[in-house]
């Protein structure tokens, strides 16, 4: 009887184990890296069955890793353009496809930098030598950045200065260590290096960026659509507010 017993009492045991297990796969932009990471920590508290693994860099690396396989339950990019790639290779499922949070694109210097910098314009005057900007062909805040160069009429002007990043994260980098004299990068991210960046000014756009999320199409589709829904929560948006994420209407 003992025997049969303990079996039992193992077998349960396994069991309650492999659900404090279960992982819920969520790849989003860097510049939701802290947001997100306290959404998930908050996420496992509230539901401490589920694990939540982030998987964060540029949108556009991101979608290439989920286009080769990659086990992704959800996806958060920072821009609509990389969203829509994702739909059209059939990589997400579209009715899952929400905005969730908003932003803005700035212009910083080196918190001890002695630049003044009032306008896109400044950038092409001999003393700024290198711009940090995120590669455009895989980084949403590096294609808003060339869309109001090219607005301003600076896009060949300031093609030998630019440092293209692997993401906006890596923008910021270079600049808070002042290896760049400038570098293009969220307001968000601004607030995140704190006194190690000075914001130039705020780069004037001709579309709104707002962030879309989707659950990846033959993801765990219970779990991804409730951490999408936790987005919209008050808990969520407080944690998106809390990192400078401005608000998107419900739908």
């Amino acid at each position: 009887m003992r025997r049969p017993l303990l079996l039992l009492v193992l077998s349960l045991l396994c069991v309650g184990a492999s659900a404090q297990t279960a992982e819920l796969t969520v790849s989003a932009a860097a510049s939701l890296t802290g947001a997100f990471q306290d959404i998930a920590r908050a996420y496992q508290a509230r539901h401490p069955e589920v694990r939540v693994r982030l998987n964060l860099g540029g949108s556009g690396a991101l979608l290439q890793q989920i286009a080769k396989g990659a086990p992704v339950d959800v996806f958060a990019t920072a821009d609509q353009e990389t969203m829509d790639l994702a739909a059209q290779q059939r990589l997400i499922e579209p009715a899952s496809r929400r905005d969730f949070a908003r932003n803005a694109l700035v212009l910083v210097v080196p918190a001890d930098s002695s630049h003044r910098i009032d306008s896109l314009a400044a950038l092409a005057r001999p003393d700024i030598r290198r711009i940090a900007l995120g590669n455009p062909a895989s980084v949403p805040a590096g294609r808003y950045a060339n869309e109001a160069l090219r607005a301003a009429g600076l896009g060949e002007a300031l093609r030998n200065r630019v440092i293209h990043t692997q993401n906006v994260r890596q923008s910021l980098a270079y600049v808070a260590r002042g290896e760049v004299d400038a570098g293009f990068v969220y307001a968000t991210d601004a607030a995140f290096a704190g006194e190690r960046v000075r914001i130039a000014l705020r780069v004037p756009l001709e579309r709104e960026i707002r962030y879309p999320v989707a659950r990846v199409a033959g993801a765990q589709a219970a779990e991804a659509e409730r951490f999408i829904d936790y987005l919209h929560t008050a808990e969520g948006r407080a944690v998106l507010a809390r990192h400078g994420f401005g608000e998107v209407e419900a739908r």
